[in-house]
């Protein structure tokens, strides 16, 4: 029970920290204007990214049946080489700009941050193949998913983040307890070694390089030596606390200290996120695998509304004019 808790508590501090630092690090993204859409009011930008994570996961489970896994990994891997490299270019690019202003503030600084994001993703990647453990995948997954939900955040405003994580809490549920098609792209993405999940060890010795099948662990009833959580646990909820403070208003409501009410309620939604955390880590425990946008996205939501009506005295949402 104790090497439990201990996974636990880890793993919560993982999921805030994500979502900490996407808070943080949104205002730098917005001001370049990286969003994934550009018009981050309209409703349907929410149908097409569970498009696109639909067409996404189909593609990968396609490969697996067909049973060309190496397919399925290469597509994996460049995502996430692509993707680290879009997270990476802006903050090398403000890096060289403080080095020196006045030679890297310029089409030539952007260029050089450009090719040094992609030289650094790339090296990133190849350390995940060669040594494929658990902390070089947990240090990977934690800064693309901290990026990822930076960017993603900027690209909802309130009401489109709301119908996104309704969809995916409902997707998920489905997706784990019907059709079950999640728990096997779980097994494989384990299996593969990949950082599209944290992995936080029960034990000191644990290796992730010798992490046997979930899917075998739980059919035999054998206890895991390590706890994981998907890297859109962490992603999809945090975009609920990225959209307020991106899209709520600051020019009224209650602020505390230098805290800004769009900051506070950015900080209620993580406090639900942990919440909705706290009561998923009661049904895993048990043993079996459960889907944990419900209960994550369900927590961000109610975090989110409350403090809103904490801090604006309403439940309908100020946004920026």
């Amino acid at each position: 029970m104790r090497r439990e808790t201990f996974s636990v508590l880890g793993m919560g501090i993982l999921l805030a920290g994500s979502q900490l630092i996407a808070v943080g690090i949104a205002p730098l993204f917005a001001f370049a204007s990286f969003q994934a859409f550009p018009e981050p009011d309209n409703p349907t930008n929410a149908v097409v990214y569970l498009v696109l994570i639909l067409v996404f996961t189909a593609i990968i489970l396609a490969f697996v049946k067909l049973r060309r896994r190496n397919v399925a990994r290469g597509i994996i891997l460049a995502s996430i080489f692509l993707t680290l490299a879009f997270i990476l270019l802006l903050p090398l690019f403000f890096l060289l700009v403080w080095i020196n202003d006045g030679l890297f503030n310029s089409e030539f600084g952007g260029n050089l941050a450009t090719l040094l994001a992609f030289i650094l993703a790339g090296l990133l990647i190849g350390l995940l193949v060669k040594v494929p453990e658990w902390y070089v995948v947990d240090t990977i997954g934690f800064a693309t998913a901290a990026g990822v939900t930076a960017i993603m955040g900027i690209s909802f405003s309130i009401l489109p983040a709301l119908i996104l994580l309704v969809a995916l809490a409902a997707y998920d549920a489905w997706a784990v307890y019907r059709t079950k098609h999640m728990v096997t792209l779980a097994d494989e993405l384990t299996s593969q070694k990949l950082p599209v999940l944290l992995v936080v060890p029960k034990h000191r010795g644990y290796k992730f390089s010798e992490q046997k099948s979930l899917k075998a662990q739980i059919a035999e009833g054998e206890e895991r030596e390590a706890m994981f959580i998907g890297l859109g646990d962490l992603i999809i909820p945090g975009i609920m606390a990225v959209s307020a403070r991106a899209f709520l208003t600051d020019d009224v409501g209650l602020r505390v200290g230098a805290v800004p009410p769009s900051a506070i309620v950015a900080l209620a939604a993580i406090a639900g996120t942990l919440v909705g955390f706290t009561v998923l880590m009661r049904f895993v425990l048990k043993g079996n695998p459960q889907a944990g946008l419900p209960l994550l996205n369900g927590g961000a939501i109610a975090g989110f509304f409350l403090g809103v009506l904490l801090v604006y005295g309403t439940v309908v949402p100020p946004l920026v004019p």
